[in-house]
């Protein structure tokens, strides 16, 4: 399925995205990882029978107590999104981030799971022969092992193409010989299975060598495996994290992940589909710290009446809050994506959503904090805890400034072939006159930052909808004539290109709030409304997207 996000650059907008429906719980799936079923829980999950969590004492002592990872283990949450017939719980997209809500209480256990399924195991799922999913799998469901990837490295960062451990293919044939390490291993001291990328090199048909990445299955226990010291971190400090050693560490080759010389293609497909599971963590935190903020202000008095009868004070809750939501519907709406489409190409939204909900859920801590006041700044509450927790979801999964250019160039990179005639035309107005006196007709309003808003999404929409519709028609008309405008100017120059972009974006977005404040009347009433119903509420309100969609 193309990429919604790429296709709306240059086309018109389609009613054609899924959206979550109401989810309905697997029983047998969730037997073993609930307690029993009842649809009086306001969040639609049936709280998990985990032992009771003591974050502060996790992060104090570095690491997770034996008796959670076992309560884990019973759960079946080391398997939720491995198939049946290995032995896991089959989970769809949609019930995996719905459960990562629950699991994210604790951002430690989250990334513990995460780092095991979305990255650790995900290359075998991927790629893996039948035999090597019903030889590793099933005690990977279980719990009984821990997976870890091992791909970025100190010089290189998660760059495949720079990195420096080699894989040496023995003279008999049999064996592949690892040499090198691997630092900021996730589950690096307890994994059992690690997924190691490694150079190997391949000859062409002149006979000239080249580098070429080849992904590996490592167990724990081949000669030549070792640990460094756990790094010491500023937040998440419940995972283990450290460098891992190969030291001439023989591998056989029915280890080979994949295809040999073919593990780059592999390791962005890891990445790029780990980025969907960060969603429940985000909306999860940022609920928690609507919550506080809520319970703060409501009793909090200063200057003769409460914090939250102050205007200032009502329209920063309401802005975490209406945030909060964007960054739920994202993550739900990804997920829907995911499970509803065969062979999904959802790359570009995961990258938004990776973008979009971090940064919003780092803001909107810091807007909370300032809320609790003197509070948000003492360590005998759970605030600087989480803060520091999350300071790394920026950084994971690729760093946030390296995304927004992977964006800008993937819908670039889609609307270069639909438009290329154009461009072509456009560059030669001598040759074309009918088609540049056509095109700029067609621009005028473009031109004067008035384009037609004819794409008729508010038809598909609820009629409370049709504003907010009407800037969202006018955002991608504009983002259409920003793209055609790059290429016919600048073809592939792709750092001007993704420059161009950026003040693009910048100028779309101060018009939106143009918009927003003119014929449609102020935010502020908006956001005393919102604030109202947070504070009636104690805490964030909306229905879950699973529990409606209308």
């Amino acid at each position: 399925m193309l990429s919604g996000a790429r296709r709306s650059a240059p086309d018109i907008v389609k009613p054609n995205l899924p959206t979550p429906s109401p989810l309905i719980i697997k029983w047998h799936a969730f037997r073993r990882a609930t307690t029993c079923w009842t649809n009086s829980n306001p969040r639609f999950l049936p709280a998990l029978c985990l032992p009771p969590v003591d974050s502060a004492a996790i992060d104090s002592a570095g690491c997770i107590p034996p008796d959670i990872l076992e309560g884990l283990k019973q759960l079946d949450l080391f398997g939720q999104q491995i198939p049946v017939e290995y032995g896991g719980l089959g989970l769809t997209v949609t019930e995996f981030a719905r459960l990562s809500e629950a699991v994210a209480s604790d951002p430690s256990i989250f990334l513990l799971l995460a780092a095991h399924q979305l990255l650790g195991l995900q290359g075998l799922l991927i790629a893996g022969t039948e035999e090597q999913k019903y030889r590793y799998l099933p005690r990977l469901a279980n719990g009984d092992w821990v997976a870890a990837l091992c791909l970025s490295e100190s010089e290189s960062g998660s760059d495949l193409t720079s990195i420096k451990t080699q894989a040496t293919l023995s003279e008999d044939g049999d064996t592949w010989v690892i040499n090198g390490s691997k630092n900021w291993v996730t589950n690096g001291s307890i994994a059992n299975l690690y997924i190691v990328f490694a150079k190997t090199k391949m000859e062409d048909h002149k006979g000239q060598i080249h580098d070429r990445t080849t992904a590996f299955l490592v167990e724990r226990e081949f000669e030549g495996v070792s640990c460094g010291q756990p790094d010491d971190k500023l937040g998440i400090r419940g995972t283990s994290t450290c460098e891992v050693f190969f030291k001439k560490t023989p591998v056989p080759v029915e280890n080979v992940l994949g295809e040999v010389n073919k593990g780059f293609n592999l390791g962005l497909d890891i990445l790029n589909g780990s980025r969907y599971g960060m969603g429940g963590l985000l909306t999860e935190v940022l609920k928690k710290f609507i919550g506080w903020a809520t319970e703060h202000v409501v009793n909090r008095n200063q200057l003769g009446k409460t914090l939250k009868d102050y205007e200032l004070i009502q329209e920063k809750l309401a802005k975490v809050t209406s945030t909060t939501y964007a960054v739920e519907s994202m993550t739900y709406l990804l997920a829907a994506m995911l499970d509803t489409y065969e062979d999904p190409d959802c790359t570009v939204e995961a990258a938004m959503l990776k973008v979009f909900g971090t940064e919003t859920c780092w803001n909107g801590i810091n807007d909370c904090l300032q809320l609790l006041g003197g509070k948000g700044y003492l360590k005998n509450y759970p605030y600087e805890r989480l803060l520091r927790d999350m300071s790394i979801t920026m950084l994971v999964d690729g760093a946030n400034d390296a995304l927004r250019f992977f964006i800008a160039f993937k819908g670039l990179q889609h609307i270069g072939p639909l438009l290329s005639e154009r461009v072509k035309g456009m560059r030669n107005p001598l040759n074309n006159p009918g088609l540049v006196f056509k095109t700029m007709w067609k621009r005028r309003n473009q031109a004067k930052d008035h384009p037609s808003l004819n794409l008729g999404l508010c038809n598909n929409l609820h009629p409370a909808l049709e504003v907010p519709s009407k800037l969202l028609e006018y955002c991608v008309l504009r983002l259409q004539y920003a793209s055609e405008m790059v290429l016919t100017r600048h073809g592939s120059e792709m750092l001007i290109a993704s420059v161009f972009c950026h003040d693009a974006y910048e100028r779309v977005k101060a018009h939106i709030i143009n918009l927003e404040n003119a014929p449609f009347g102020s935010n502020h009433v908006n956001y005393r409304t919102i604030a109202s119903k947070v504070f009636k509420n104690k805490g964030y309100f909306l229905a879950h997207p699973l529990a409606r969609n209308f």
